[in-house]
């Protein structure tokens, strides 16, 4: 019990260090944009019924990005001033699209789930907020995969190589 008790002390201290923190908020903001992503499409498709799953799910993550890029860039990575179109707005963007499309995939699949079943209008709200969920949990997963290749790096091996550098110095 002692080793997990120290290991989870020591994860404990280096989300205390400016990488942990780092990592920390950024996941903090993927967090708070589900959250929005998650309200608006409730209400706009859910409760106000204004478009069908599509439309809706469209709107709802356009709408989550901005609050994401914003807390992301200034809250996560701590740059402040004028946004750098190519280098910051653009790339942001571009994989704010693609979680778009995966959510779109998601809002397709709980339409024919809902035609499918029959569903009430309140059933069929709530597999829309699943499949939109999933899509972007799948879509987070699969963006990590790919930062870890293109960077060549692994935050969880670096954190577990921490981790081991404090428990051997720890041990002499």
């Amino acid at each position: 019990m002692r080793p997990m008790l120290t290991r989870a002390e020591r994860l404990w201290a280096w989300l205390h260090t400016h990488e942990g923190k780092k990592i920390f908020r950024y996941t903090m903001v993927s967090v708070i944009s589900t959250v929005v992503s998650f309200v608006v499409l409730f209400l706009v498709y859910g409760v106000f019924q204004w478009w069908t799953e599509v439309p809706s799910a469209i709107f709802a993550n356009s709408v989550a990005a901005f609050p994401s890029y914003w807390l992301n860039r200034n809250w996560a990575w701590g740059k402040s001033g004028r946004s750098h179109l190519m280098k910051e707005v653009v790339p942001f963007w571009v994989m704010a699209v693609i979680g778009i499309a995966f959510s779109i995939v998601g809002a397709s699949v709980a339409r024919h789930i809902g035609t499918e079943h029959h569903l009430s209008h309140t059933e069929q709200t709530a597999v829309v907020l699943a499949a939109n969920f999933l899509s972007f949990a799948i879509f987070w997963v699969l963006k990590l995969f790919f930062f870890n290749k293109m960077f060549k790096t692994d935050e969880l091996d670096e954190i577990e190589e921490h981790l081991e550098t404090e428990e051997h110095a720890e041990a002499t």
